[in-house]
This record gives structure tokens, sequence and C-alpha cells, in this order.
């Protein structure tokens, strides 16, 4: 299978972010990379934020002032599964991971592995997903110390 029908199967769109190329057209990506900012364009965008599309985009960011746990990685994880399962009919998602080890900083990093239709590669995508950490309780004796975490 030839990088061309790759390309025809795939498809071409505008680059994202949205830019213009030496000629002064509008640049354009196609295959893989047409692919990955596609996803990203999913996930940066919040259902309601498209007035003509609003159920279009990922539910992640109601999840910017959840706790660093378990439970909430896997919300998260859900939530990107079923934007991209809705909203990207050129991949397969194998599998997401939520990393909330930097959750501290306020950063979850989200690896979706996926494989585009057609393709026998495996790809893979991390996301930095970032959050409103803990913050120490003002009211609290002890107040310097953070609070702790679920």
């Amino acid at each position: 299978m030839g990088s061309s029908h790759a390309v025809d199967f795939v498809g071409r769109g505008w680059a994202f972010p949205l830019r213009t190329d030496p000629t002064g057209a509008f640049a354009l990506a196609g295959g893989g990379v047409d692919v990955e900012q596609a996803i990203e364009i999913i996930l940066r965008t919040s259902p309601g934020e498209r007035p003509m599309r609003p159920e279009f985009g990922c539910r992640i960011n109601d999840h910017v002032f959840s706790p660093a746990t378990s439970a909430t990685a896997a919300a998260i994880a859900r939530d990107v599964r079923t934007a991209l399962e809705d909203w990207e009919p050129r991949i397969d998602v194998d599998e997401i991971d939520v990393d909330f080890a930097a959750a501290d900083t306020g950063t979850f990093y989200i690896d979706v592995r996926y494989r585009i239709h057609g393709r026998n590669d495996i790809r893979n995508l991390v996301f930095p997903f970032y959050v409103i950490p803990d913050e120490p309780d003002e009211s609290a004796p002890g107040a310097m110390t953070p609070t702790a975490k679920g």
C-alpha cells in the first residue's frame, strides 16, 4: 500500500493551526499529519463551542477542577475515547492512558494509541491536559501545607 493511497484514503485538509504556505495559499496537511491534527482539534474543542455543530468536541474540560485520582483519570479516558469514536471515523482507538503523576503541577498526560484505517502502524499522540492543582486551605490550621490528594 503506497503513500499516495494512504493520502487518498485519509485525505487532505487545512493545516492546524491555520497558516499560509510560502505561496500565500492556506497550508495543507495530509495523511497521518492530517489525522493527528484532527485529533488535537477534537480534544481542544468543548461541546457547545461551535454554534453550527454544538455536539462537536470532547468533554475533558469538564475535569479542570477534578481531583487527581484514578476515577478522574478513568473519566478523562472515557470522554476522550467517546469523542474520538464519535468524531474521527478514520481511526480505531486502541488504548487511552491518562497519567496524572504530574498532577501536582496541574498536568495530566493523555496518551492516545490509535491506528489509521487501512494502515498497519500503531500511532500515539500525547496530549497535555492542564487542571487547577489543589491549593492550600487558607482557613485550616497549618495553611501553608497543600490539601491532601485523593
